[in-house]
């Protein structure tokens, strides 16, 4: 996998050398101008989507957490992977694999929200698997080894074809029981 955004790390397709026109930022890397949907899937021209994260989007990492938090728990995970992902172009590089595993997950959540039980267990797990050099930390307050543990326990349910709410707790709240996936019922679409 490749630490540079937009060239496979969180599910984004890049370029292809048959879209020469496609709008790009002033770096030269491609920008979809589409609208989309709640779960991040571009829509038709002249549809209106949800209103996205801007692509520079940057916050102090204490605030993307929280944002990124807010996003996954009012159902927007692909909303919180911009969010994530923004922290991850902005990282130094010894903080890279954090935040790109984060935005990994969060694309995990958006497979799960769109009845994707491969992707949602691939990018589940690799978000997990990326963590793991921050096991027995707790960078920024996010409780790694909790996360991961859970990360993998959805996998789980997802490789096994049941649905379940699509949320992770990425930061410890005081006081805040862990989130509730008992949700779990129907199959998801393989």
């Amino acid at each position: 996998m490749s630490d540079t955004p937009g060239t496979g790390g969180t599910g984004d397709t890049g370029d292809t050398p048959d879209t020469p026109d496609r709008p790009r930022d002033a770096a030269g890397r491609p920008r979809n101008a589409r609208e989309r949907d709640a779960l991040g899937r571009p829509l038709s021209p002249g549809v209106s989507g949800v209103e996205r994260v801007p692509d520079d989007f940057v916050l102090p990492p204490a605030e993307a957490l929280a944002e990124a938090q807010r996003l996954i728990d009012s159902g927007r995970p692909f909303s919180a992977h911009e969010v994530l992902e923004g922290s991850w172009k902005a990282a130094p590089q010894h903080e890279k694999s954090l935040w790109r595993s984060l935005a990994q997950l969060a694309v995990g959540l958006t497979h799960a929200q769109r009845g994707n039980a491969v992707g949602a267990q691939t990018l589940l797990r690799r978000g997990a698997d990326g963590l793991t050099p921050a096991s027995g930390s707790t960078p920024y307050d996010i409780p790694v080894d909790d996360l991961r543990a859970e990360a993998a326990r959805l996998a789980d349910l997802a490789r096994q074809g049941v649905a379940f709410a699509p949320t992770l707790r990425l930061v410890r709240n005081a006081g805040q029981p862990p989130a509730d996936h008992s949700a779990a019922q129907a199959p998801v679409a393989t």
